[in-house]
């Protein structure tokens, strides 16, 4: 069945959201961007459709990318959902947690799927590793990247740490019990780098990290749990297990490395695995994902309540720094 999609915002961002548009399900119906200039360039570069206003989009189609700055968000997709079509909204959600309870109290009035575009949920390393993570002790996660001016008003957490904010809630099912953070302000007037402990009831406690001012690009996560170590490097769609199993007497796996803690306490055997990445694209895959949901009227990957979820969290570590938030 075809479903009809259209692009609100075709920037710097919303031009990926056009490209994986055409390589994934949805018939994309057509564009729009408040920047004209904007518009037509995307127009002549990937073929497509220039409405003149969003109303007009609204109009023809099933669907809508929400790709417009944060701030407009919620007037956005409010009004989308209001002409009854389905809403995919970048993330983080909205500005205001208001805002989000607000769109999904309109969603379930009309009937609308919403879903998050928390991008990493769908990057092939972690999707390769996420049904063996089970129970984590301690998980720490590093994003690092370059400057670049056009996100210098918008703090490094909800710019870069709400990826991983995502990841983590994603993963630990019981609810913050602490929360300690700082962050720095180096060339914009908001935190470049930001660093956050978060202790959870069932006693997980993680360490996440964002730069938007370092050299080299970096996106890995590590987690600990009983029978496992995982890391994941997100950046370069690498994966690798150790897990640590008792030995059965003197047999073990001959590839293995085998440790005595001595004392008459049983061997351990280290063993090491690198699982077989998928060459997918996550933006792609969060697209499908959203059709699938639409067509299947199933709960999308990443809901309305993710994206809240989140934007809560990353408020609340602002607020650990000071930062005003709304």
């Amino acid at each position: 069945m075809s479903l009809r999609i259209g692009i609100i915002g075709v920037g710097h961002f919303g031009k990926f959201h056009v490209k994986s548009n055409l390589e994934g399900k949805f018939d994309l119906a057509g564009i729009y961007d408040i920047r004209s200039g904007t518009s037509e360039r995307i127009s002549r570069e990937y073929g497509v459709r220039v409405f003149e206003s969003y109303e007009d989009l609204l109009k023809e189609v099933d669907a809508v990318d929400v790709v417009v700055p944060t701030i407009s968000h919620f007037d956005v997709a409010a009004k989308a959902i209001e002409a009854g079509k389905h809403v995919f909204i970048e993330k983080p959600v909205t500005t205001t947690l208001e805002e989000a309870a607000q769109l999904k109290n309109l969603a379930e009035k009309h009937g609308v799927k919403i879903q998050v575009g928390h991008i990493e949920r769908f990057n092939p390393a972690f999707t390769a590793v996420k049904d063996l993570i089970h129970n984590p002790k301690f998980i720490e996660l590093h994003r690092l990247g370059p400057y670049h001016p056009r996100n210098k008003d918008v703090p490094v957490v909800l710019d870069l740490l709400i990826h991983d904010i995502d990841i983590v809630l994603s993963l630990v099912g019981s609810d913050v019990s602490l929360i300690r953070s700082n962050g720095v302000s180096i060339i914009s007037d908001s935190p470049d780098i930001a660093n956050a402990r978060v202790e959870f009831s069932d006693r997980c406690i993680v360490n996440m990290t964002a730069s938007r001012i370092s050299l080299k690009k970096m996106r890995k996560v590590r987690l600990f749990q009983n029978d496992a170590y995982i890391s994941i490097d997100l950046l370069e769609k690498k994966a690798e297990i150790v897990r640590i199993n008792e030995v059965e007497g003197e047999v073990f796996n001959p590839f293995s490395l085998v440790l005595d803690p001595g004392n008459g306490k049983p061997k351990k055997q280290i063993l090491f695995n690198s699982p077989d990445i998928k060459k997918t694209n996550a933006m792609v895959e969060e697209l499908n994902s959203f059709y699938d949901a639409i067509l299947q009227d199933r709960i999308p990957e990443v809901t309305i309540d993710d994206g809240y979820n989140a934007l809560r969290l990353a408020q609340e570590i602002m607020n650990q720094m000071n930062i005003p938030v709304k």
